[in-house]
């Protein structure tokens, strides 16, 4: 299969993959503390975790999650009723509980899988690449809507690139380094832990459990991918604070999300790792 028609054929995954995403990040997308969001903003229970973000109870004319096609949350604002959520004034509240847009969810997907699989080639880890990478774009998502980054999707996502990442190992004509992945994900992940015992109103806690999973996929290509993902990250971070502080948008003590630039850095690091192997 040539370069084209496999990065075509994982930008369809990309792109399948990531209309399952709304509902979970409309459930995910809740303040640190909060438990996950179990009903529609008008109360109906939501079932499930993959899918659009639609209630069926709310029949055709109502059943967005409050912004899947761009409507607004008929339920926020000041009290918001029985299911707002806690502590958040009314307009954010609002903004948290919209469910992002399906067709951006899906062509950051598609665009991220088919540029991975256009640098990995038909190699084994490809297979890995393409599956971590929908749980990438939802945690980016999550992260940029409540600066949060869920238990359930940090901490499985190490241990599975690190067994999935152990199978592609076993293949002929894989690329990467096993014991050099989970060396990446204990150095990265305590480089973290640092980062955050530091400052800890700098660095959530989150981003050191996503940083093992960070340095298990960086690692799987070497040490110098697993620098050059690291600094990726935290340049792109820097870049976007200080155009904030720019725009008068924010100042030096404002908090952002770092999980989107962690993720951005390993995206960086493993298409220029698996274009060079």
């Amino acid at each position: 299969m040539t370069t084209g028609a496999l990065a075509l054929v994982a930008g369809v995954w990309g792109a399948l993959a990531g209309t399952l995403l709304p509902r979970a990040a409309y459930r995910f997308a809740v303040p640190p503390g909060a438990p996950w969001r179990t009903h529609c903003p008008t109360g109906h229970p939501v079932r499930g975790w993959l899918g659009p973000a639609r209630c069926a109870a709310c029949g055709p004319d109502g059943g967005a999650y409050a912004g899947a096609d761009g409507r607004g949350d008929a339920a926020s604002g000041a009290g918001g009723g029985p299911y707002a959520d806690a502590g958040l004034s009314g307009n954010a509240a609002g903004a948290s509980r919209r469910a992002p847009s399906a067709p951006l969810l899906a062509a950051v997907t598609a665009l991220v899988c088919a540029a991975l699989a256009a640098a990995t080639g038909t190699r084994p880890e490809l297979a890995v690449w393409l599956l971590l990478a929908p749980v990438g774009v939802l945690l980016a998502a999550v992260d940029l809507r409540v600066r949060r980054l869920p238990d359930p999707l940090t901490l499985p996502l190490a241990a599975t690139a690190l067994a999935l990442l152990g199978l592609a190992a076993l293949l002929p004509e894989h690329a990467g380094r096993w014991p050099t992945a989970l060396y990446g994900a204990l150095a990265l992940g305590a480089g973290y832990f640092v980062l955050y015992l530091i400052n800890p109103a700098g660095m959530g806690f989150g981003d050191v459990k996503l940083a093992v999973g960070a340095g298990a996929v960086l690692g799987w290509y070497g040490w110098p991918t697993v620098l050059l993902g690291a600094f990726a990250g935290f340049l792109l971070g820097a870049l976007y604070g200080g155009a904030l502080v720019l725009a008068r948008r924010a100042d030096r003590r404002t908090a952002v999300p770092f999980g989107p630039f962690l993720l951005a850095g390993v995206l960086t690091g493993v298409l220029i790792g698996a274009y060079a192997a």
